[in-house]
């Protein structure tokens, strides 16, 4: 998929618009992460899925081709290199939201997984010779629920 510009006044538009709206669909996903409600982003993954693909696609022609906007007026320009540095600021937030996010899932998974191994290793039998139930050391599966 590609923009369909009939010049390069035309392409800078375009690609004004698509950063724009992308920097919004971002935005919304750093703060549904940043409010730990990581459910919120599902309902425009497949909208901020195809036009970040668009954008890298785009990006790429213009870094190949830099004729492809050249001919726009210098203030379009300009507009385009500022949505795009504020793009580049929601992505870094956006960064920070899903790793911080991802640190949570992974404590959460270790904890729960921790509790399961000591309640198992709890089992013992009495008298000479007695040994654990023979679960410390068994694997133990995990089911989590698409809203946890």
């Amino acid at each position: 998929m590609a923009l369909a510009a009939a010049n390069a006044e035309d392409r800078v538009a375009q690609l004004i618009i698509l950063t724009e709206r992308l920097t919004a669909l971002i935005a919304h996903e750093a703060r549904a992460y940043e409010a730990h409600r990581p459910q919120d982003v599902a309902a425009k993954a497949e909208e901020t899925h195809r036009l970040a693909n668009l954008y890298r696609h785009e990006s790429s022609r213009v870094r190949a081709d830099p004729r492809l906007v050249s001919g726009a007026p210098p203030q379009q320009r300009q507009k385009l290199i500022q949505a795009t540095e504020a793009f580049d600021a929601v992505l870094a937030r956006h960064g920070r939201a899903v790793e911080a996010a991802k640190t949570v899932t992974e404590g959460l998974v270790k904890a729960i997984a921790d509790e399961i191994t000591s309640q198992r290793q709890q089992t013992a039998s009495y008298g000479p010779g007695a040994t654990t139930g023979g679960y410390a050391n068994a694997a133990t599966a995990i089911t989590l629920n698409k809203r946890a």
